[in-house]
């Protein structure tokens, strides 16, 4: 395990991070936002060879894992023939964690989805839950993300790789929170239909979605979700976890998440789905006018820059002097936009201009302060 001696993070260093992860990977969200097809999904089996993940009464996580992603990808082929599937081991080896997201980046991957088994010493825990990249307060999901990062210590050199990155070091888990995943909508939304489609699962307690810090996430540029199946450490979960039949429906859960999601996406056009059915509310700051009744009925375009979980001044340094700053807040996000159009042509014109300042700025339809698909 790594010292806590060995980190050395700046807020310096983590505020120019955090630039950069806004600028590159919204970068390609906006590649995502042009083009709503699901041709690629890479299928992540946790741990494997060396790393046996946790494991209980003689079933080793990596097996089970290995097991179901193989199932997953199966049926995804057989249910979605044109959707590519890829997977970041198809056996027992051992995959570096930064590995398996270049393998994502590297195949411009529309969708991860990394597949593990939870464990705990209380061996009444029981349950599913899926995770996307976010922070947590809560001790629970943070005892989750220091498990399944703690792989990274099989790994050569990781304090030079992750950065200093201590999984057992609170400091760590706080830096690497700053920097906000921009597919973090897409990715909650696809959580939320693999829980909802975990309830026909037999291991019934739905234990919700939820964000901590996890480096395989963290590290993937595409909407992600990391899948915690059961409690091996629990008898009852853990012989519905080595059961190829009960596999089978675990799988057949994800490919039904993932193909209302492959279907909204391309419904309406656009990767950023949840804008039609998320709880949307207006946040509009200080530069925003007020919305006349007719004006609710009229869809503007705006550029969107970017999406974070704070509320920001339009003063902030964050949007490099440029006015008429607007935000909408959808769910626990801040979407920020410049400009208010009524032709997405001259929308899209200002997107071309600001794209040194904001390379990942998109065109996104605002009507009555809610985001909807743009025509």
């Amino acid at each position: 395990m790594a010292s806590k001696n060995n980190v050395h993070f700046s807020s310096s260093k983590y505020l120019f991070c955090l630039y950069l992860t806004l600028a590159c990977v919204g970068l390609a969200q906006n590649t995502h936002a042009q083009s709503a097809q699901i041709k690629k999904v890479v299928i992540d089996a946790g741990h494997g060879g060396k790393d046996s993940g946790t494991a209980h009464g003689g079933a080793k996580e990596k097996d089970i894992t290995l097991t179901v992603a193989l199932k997953l990808g199966k049926l995804i082929k057989q249910h979605h023939p044109n959707v590519e599937v890829i997977y970041t081991r198809d056996k027992d080896v051992f995959v570096d964690l930064d590995v398996r997201a270049k393998i994502a980046n590297k195949n411009h991957a529309d969708l991860f989805i990394s597949i593990h088994v939870n464990g705990a010493e209380d061996t009444r825990a029981t349950g599913s839950e899926t995770f996307v990249m976010g922070a947590s307060k809560s001790k629970a999901n943070m005892a989750v993300a220091q498990r399944e990062n703690s792989v990274i210590t099989y790994e050569e050199d990781y304090t030079t790789k992750y950065e200093g990155f201590d999984p057992n070091s609170p400091e760590s888990y706080i830096m690497f929170s700053l920097m906000q995943n921009v597919y973090l909508e897409q990715s909650l939304h696809l959580a939320s239909f693999i829980q909802e489609e975990f309830g026909n699962n037999p291991i019934k307690v739905n234990r919700g979605v939820k964000q901590n810090v996890f480096l395989v996430l963290h590290q993937t540029a595409a909407p992600s979700v990391l899948i915690e199946l059961g409690f091996i450490s629990n008898s009852t979960d853990r012989s519905i976890l080595t059961n190829d039949k009960q596999q089978d429906r675990m799988a057949l859960s994800v490919l039904n998440a993932f193909t209302r999601y492959k279907n909204m996406c391309e419904k309406t056009g656009t990767a950023s789905y949840a804008y039609e059915s998320s709880a949307t509310e207006a946040a509009t700051n200080s530069s925003a006018t007020t919305v006349s009744s007719s004006d609710k009925e009229t869809v503007y375009y705006r550029v969107q820059i970017m999406s974070i979980n704070k509320k920001e001044s339009p003063t902030s340094k964050l949007f490099k002097e440029h006015k008429d700053v607007r935000s909408i807040k959808v769910g626990n996000l801040y979407k920020y936009t410049l400009g208010n159009f009524t032709k997405k042509s001259e929308a899209a014109a200002l997107s071309k201009r600001i794209q040194k300042d904001f390379p990942g700025a998109f065109v996104i339809a605002v009507q009555d302060e809610k985001i909807v698909p743009a025509k």
